[in-house]
């Protein structure tokens, strides 16, 4: 006789398994990592540590800022503003002085030395009220052109400077080359000129790999309207810094761009007579132009912000330090006291 249960047991075969679905865990495989068990640092900030980080800080960043505004206050700084002093006391519209192209423009102008200078002696144009990091502005150029010859007719992004009348690409294309700063100096000390090396001002990566040894100027200052200074069409542009050092935007209105070093030492109360030509027009939108004579220190230009930063946060931390010093000896706290917890407050009354 058959037993009737011999058939309900399960089976070894591979057939059952394959009826019943396998159900899929999304638990994450087990590790210190995923579970957050990882050795960790987990210090207690009891108040001595609080206190001696304070100290510590406070003893670091104080000497630092110090340091940096003596350096800052040995930078020897001769600053002239010219635009206005040089148009004619006779000219009522200034816009319509600076855009004649007949008009000389040539202007004198006498600098005292106040203390004594060290070469080099960096020589910067500074301009006010000139927005370089204005979006349109900063778009307004083709990199590709700028570092390929193969690709000089590339001048997309360049509008409204990517093409002559003619329909002629513009190398260097956009609104930055076109407004390149066309103002120039000449110095004289004790009637002997002074040369201004221009070599060097701007920065090797840019002439090395953003300005093409291959790529020479075209149809430059060619277009509907002549923007600033023209380009030695001879020269590629990774030998032409003066439009390096003006294509690297500034991100403030107000700048400094290097112009040139004279390596001679001036004296105090030697009397420097400068040459210009006034040709940049700043009068259209309100703006100032400076010629800047300075010395530099290990910290470079005069800069009295990083100092004053370091010493206020110095500062501040001795004061922290104090207050906590104070706060710790006149109402001490027991470390781990439960008492403070906020379930074991009691309110007077309950």
């Amino acid at each position: 006789m058959m037993n009737s249960n011999s058939g309900a047991g399960p089976s070894n075969g591979g057939s059952g398994d394959g009826d019943t679905p396998r159900r899929t865990s999304r638990k994450p495989k087990y590790s210190k990592f995923t579970q957050q068990e990882l050795p960790a640092c987990k210090p207690i900030l009891t108040p001595k540590w609080v206190i001696s980080v304070f100290v510590l800080v406070g003893a670091i960043f104080v000497p630092i800022g110090v340091a940096s505004l003596l350096a800052s206050h040995k930078v020897v700084e001769i600053v002239d503003r010219y635009d206005d002093a040089c148009v004619p006391s006779n000219v009522t519209d200034k816009l319509a002085y600076i855009q004649n192209a007949t008009t000389p423009k040539t202007c004198q102008r006498t600098l005292t030395v106040t203390k004594d200078m060290k070469q080099p002696i960096f020589v910067y144009y500074q301009l006010n009220n000139f927005y370089q990091n204005h979006r349109r502005y900063v778009k307004s150029r083709n990199d590709a052109q700028l570092s390929d010859a193969s690709k000089a007719n590339e001048t997309t992004l360049c509008d409204p400077e990517k093409t002559t009348k003619d329909g002629l690409p513009i190398v260097p294309c956009g609104l930055i080359a076109w407004s390149l700063f066309n103002d120039t100096y000449s110095f004289k000390h004790n009637s002997k000129n002074l040369d201004v090396d221009k070599n060097d001002i701007s920065w090797k990566s840019d002439r090395e790999h953003k300005f093409g040894s291959d790529v020479f100027p075209k149809n430059f200052q060619k277009g509907p309207l002549i923007g600033g200074k023209s380009l030695n069409e001879s020269k590629p542009l990774s030998e032409q810094e003066d439009l390096i050092v003006w294509m690297r935007t500034a991100a403030l209105p107000t700048f400094r761009k290097l112009y040139g070093r004279i390596y001679v030492d001036l004296k105090e109360n030697d009397t420097i007579t400068v040459t210009l030509e006034n040709n940049y027009n700043t009068y259209s939108f309100g703006g100032k132009k400076k010629l800047v004579l300075s010395t530099s220190t290990w910290l470079g230009g005069k800069n009295d912000f990083l100092g004053l930063a370091y010493l206020t946060v110095g500062g501040l931390c001795f004061f922290l330090a104090f207050a906590f010093t104070l706060l710790y000896l006149i109402k001490p706290r027991k470390l781990g006291d439960n008492n403070y917890l906020s379930w074991n407050k009691h309110p007077a009354g309950h």
